[in-house]
């Protein structure tokens, strides 16, 4: 299947405060991926997501089968994570993986983690060339591919470059963080960050924030900023959508 995709950012058409609810939740990628959860949780928080109307519901390949019921009539879609959290598979790995999921009517988007190591190596063509492999399997499907840098692990210079390996790979997002990253300093989806993907992609490709989104503050600021698509865990969601009240 050969599908184009709109890789332009969103246009404001209203700042961030004055969007309702079901607005701004469609900017929500809602993260269910903690290895621990057992199927009810995973239920569960599937069913907020949707009753929320976030945009997906990210979750693990293994819950494909478990999780599509409860998306299915909604506006809410599935958003798998292909070898999370660490991007260290071979890209046939990679490949074999996203094919797997992106067969499934569920499936809006499909997430996979970028071999963040090689990154840092300064290996640009073989990263390259394993994201456009994961962009064409999911394209051949019909699914956009977000591709997850861990912009924690990587200095300026090196996000720079990866946002420049995702778009002459043909991917559709470029992502910041997995929220799984241990050994470094936690900063995730920073305005600061979001800003240097911005200046490297321009219209060529979308971007979507995770990490550390836990305020309604931070959620608006990247809004009004011109991101595409945020991922918050689902302790967070009702803050950024002032429901905890």
């Amino acid at each position: 299947m050969n599908v184009l995709f709109s890789k332009k950012m969103m246009k404001l058409t209203k700042k961030a405060e004055e969007m309702t609810v079901k607005e701004l939740a469609a900017y929500i990628d809602y993260s269910v991926l903690k290895p621990e959860f057992t199927e009810d949780e995973i239920i569960e928080l599937t069913k907020d997501g949707v009753k929320l109307g976030c945009a997906t519901i990210c979750i693990n390949p293994g819950y494909m089968e478990l999780c599509e019921p409860y998306v299915k009539g909604s506006d809410t879609m599935l958003c798998p994570v292909t070898d999370f959290p660490f991007g260290t598979s071979s890209t046939q790995s990679k490949v074999e993986q996203i094919e797997a999921v992106a067969k499934y009517d569920s499936v809006k988007e499909v997430d996979v983690v970028a071999n963040f190591g090689m990154i840092r190596g300064g290996r640009y063509e073989e990263v390259t060339q394993d994201i456009k492999a994961c962009a064409d399997a999911a394209h051949k499907y019909g699914r956009e591919l977000k591709v997850i840098f861990e912009t924690d692990a990587l200095n300026e210079e090196q996000v720079r470059k990866a946002c420049h390996c995702a778009v002459d790979a043909g991917a559709d997002f470029v992502k910041t963080s997995t929220g799984f990253l241990t050994g470094f300093e936690a900063h995730g989806a920073t305005p600061e960050i979001i800003k240097v993907m911005q200046e490297e992609v321009g219209d060529q490709c979308k971007i979507k924030g995770s990490g550390c989104i836990r305020t309604r503050e931070h959620f608006l600021q990247l809004i009004n900023m011109g991101i595409d698509r945020m991922g918050v865990g689902y302790r967070s969601v009702p803050v950024v959508l002032d429901l905890d009240k």
